[in-house]
């Protein structure tokens, strides 16, 4: 069934480079569990504001960071097994959503009110046969010894990559083609919950006789912000990065920042890769996919220009 499309619906991609530390500088999930939960603190309020002022948000964070612990156990893989990527993505969300709702909720009762907020645990399907799949390009864990990196090929088949004296893991990034959560998440907004889904890209998960099965893989946050936005006939979708406009010609003298691009005018900037691929890249993408599909606008921003983003005064803006 088609859901009505609403105007003050909104899927808002927050993503690490959007989190700033007490220098002003991005507070990404480099920056460790602790400074990273201090920097939701302190880059949140805008979003609250969005929320307070009648908008509907279904909020997809970029994963939570990895505690040493967890390096711990990377680097120990005699003593400790090594997890599905579909379970440490479950955990990651998990961890992301928890972190995220408890400063939103924190932020609006230092304020007087209070803002219902839920995490759901989402679950995005991909296709087995998708192409991404027979080329692992997707870097996850920490770094290996080219020794231990051959030894890890041999015993449990995993694919690296990279260059000198170390190595990654690298896994499929196949895309996301439906999310069976979506009408749940949906039904929360509509009931003015502020929902957190798909944390980090969600778990990628294959269609068996069976049921679903989880796979090993990584859904790119972007990509799955795109569909979740279409999946629930959302207005607009936001990504929320480091700065407050897109610009052609990044770090070069002739860089400029961009209020508008048109579906082909980002088409053809993606094909001459004008946008870089680590970061704003992605976004640009997204933004396409998601107003292709019917979206009325993608905007890309920062968390301080939020509002006036929406308000059509700040922000980088694709639209048909």
């Amino acid at each position: 069934m088609r859901l009505p499309r609403d105007p003050r619906l909104l899927v808002v991609a927050l993503g690490g480079r959007a989190l700033q530390a007490p220098t002003g500088r991005p507070a990404g999930r480099a920056a460790g569990r602790e400074a990273w939960t201090r920097a939701l603190e302190r880059s949140l309020p805008p979003l609250v504001d969005v929320a307070a002022a009648g908008f509907r948000v279904v909020l997809v964070p970029s994963g939570a960071p990895v505690d040493d612990a967890d390096g711990r156990a990377g680097r120990s893989r005699a003593a400790v097994p090594p997890r599905p990527l579909d379970l440490r993505a479950a955990e990651g969300q998990g961890a992301a959503g928890y972190a995220v709702q408890q400063a939103l909720a924190n932020l609006a009762r230092v304020r007087g009110g209070e803002m219902p907020v839920a995490v759901i645990l989402t679950r995005v399907e991909v296709l087995p046969d998708d192409p991404a799949f027979a080329r692992p390009a997707r870097a996850v864990g920490p770094p290996y010894s080219i020794a231990t990196a051959r030894r890890l090929a041999r015993e449990l088949g995993w694919t690296f990559a990279g260059n000198g004296a170390s190595r990654r893991r690298v896994v499929p990034a196949p895309r996301p083609r439906r999310i069976p959560e979506a009408g749940v998440i949906r039904r929360c907004a509509d009931a003015g919950v502020l929902t957190i889904a798909a944390a980090g890209g969600g778990v990628p998960v294959v269609e068996t006789p069976e049921g679903y099965r989880g796979v090993e893989a990584m859904v790119e946050a972007e990509a799955t912000a795109a569909l979740l936005g279409t999946a629930l006939a959302a207005d607009r979708l936001v990504f929320l990065t480091g700065v407050e406009r897109v610009e052609v010609g990044h770090r070069t003298a002739r860089a400029i920042g961009v209020e508008h691009l048109s579906l082909d005018e980002a088409r053809a900037l993606l094909a001459a890769r004008e946008f870089p691929a680590a970061s704003i890249g992605p976004k640009v993408q997204a933004a396409v996919d998601f107003v292709a599909a019917g979206g009325r606008e993608a905007i890309i921003t920062s968390l301080p220009a939020l509002r006036a983003a929406l308000d059509g005064r700040a922000g980088t803006r694709v639209v048909p």
